[in-house]
Parts: structure tokens; C-alpha cells; sequence
């Protein structure tokens, strides 16, 4: 009977630490997931031309643009000079409106830009409506196939590359159905032989 009991009180503990093992890589997978969504999350997201956002500038609407989309250049004009937003993370923006407006204008500068809409990705191949969608966040390849219609008859979905819009080198990696597409990107889904 005490044999039974320890073997039963072994296995308990052996269970609880397998469990709290287990712990971790959870947590992993869930920061995983959590880090790609903060990819798009104002800190994390790098502004592009064709980015439509709204820059408030507190008690100053003469300073303040309402869905104003960034030019290819990436300049914002404002009375004290030019802020190139291209590259910059929402916040970052935020700072240089206020600083550039900071003695010779205002006092104590209140800026807060947001985004309004995204710019498109590019979905192309073998795909029934080939073009440019507007970007949602979280979207995946399944979901972006999907807004261009699904697959045509002949398409591989073992075949799908993208080029991100962030990669200098503008090299296509092969890509799976569930993964991610960012603002810019180039989705391009091939014909399968058989």
C-alpha cells in the first residue's frame, strides 16, 4: 500500500514538472505570435509611401492633416519646413512634427499621428483577380488568395514567394499559406506542372 502511494506521489511530481517544462515554450509561441502582431502596432511599424495616416496637432487644426497618404518622397510640409516620414515608426514621427514646431511656433507642442490606412500589398501569379489589396492587419497568404479570388485551376500552393517591400536586396523567399503579409509586399503564387 505505501509503494502504491509513493508511485502515485512520483508520478504526480513527475507530471507537474513535465507540465511546468511545457510552460515556457508555450509562452514562447504565444510571444512569437504577439511579436509579429507588434510588427504592425504603432511602435513597431515603419511608415512607406502610400501609408495614409492623421497628424493632430493639439488646439492647432491649421497644423493638423487628416488622411493625408505619404507621397513617394515621403515629405510633409509644415511652416517651419519639410519632416521626411519614409522609414520612421508612427511615434518617432510624432516627435519630429513637435520638435520642428517647438520655439518658433509653438510653446509646448502636443502632435499625435495615427494610422488611417495601410498601404496595398501586391498579389500576382495564379491567382483570379491579380492586383493591389488594401492591407489588413493579421492578414496571412490564405486570407490574401482568398480577396483575389482563390486559386486558379492550375495554381501551386506549395509554390508561393513574396518580396518584402523592406528587403534591400528585393529577393523572393518561398512562403507558406499561413504566414504573414506586410503592407508592400509582392505575393506571387506559381503554376504547378502537374
Amino acid at each position: 500500500m505505501l509503494d502504491v502511494r509513493r508511485g502515485a506521489l512520483i508520478v504526480l511530481i513527475f507530471s507537474g514538472l513535465l507540465v511546468s517544462a511545457c510552460i515556457p515554450f508555450a509562452h514562447a509561441a504565444d510571444s512569437s505570435v504577439r511579436d509579429e502582431s507588434a510588427a504592425i502596432g504603432s511602435r513597431g511599424y515603419l511608415l512607406g509611401a502610400g501609408d495614409v495616416i492623421n497628424i493632430t496637432v493639439y488646439g492647432e487644426d491649421d497644423l493638423s492633416r487628416q488622411k493625408y497618404r505619404l507621397p513617394d518622397s515621403g515629405l510633409i510640409t509644415f511652416p517651419f519646413g519639410e519632416v521626411r516620414a519614409l522609414g520612421l515608426h508612427l511615434v518617432e514621427l510624432e516627435s519630429r512634427i513637435a520638435d520642428g514646431l517647438r520655439g518658433g511656433y509653438l510653446v509646448n507642442p502636443r502632435v499625435s499621428v495615427s494610422m488611417e490606412e495601410y498601404r496595398p500589398f501586391f498579389i500576382n501569379g495564379q491567382v483570379a483577380n491579380p492586383g493591389a489589396y488594401p492591407y489588413q492587419p493579421g492578414i496571412s497568404v490564405r486570407k490574401a488568395v482568398s480577396l483575389a479570388g482563390g486559386f486558379k485551376e492550375r495554381a501551386s500552393e506549395s509554390k508561393i514567394f513574396v518580396m518584402r517591400e523592406a528587403d534591400p536586396l528585393h529577393a523572393q523567399a518561398k512562403i507558406g499559406l499561413d504566414a504573414a503579409i506586410y503592407p508592400g509586399d509582392t505575393v506571387t503564387v506559381e503554376e504547378s506542372f502537374f
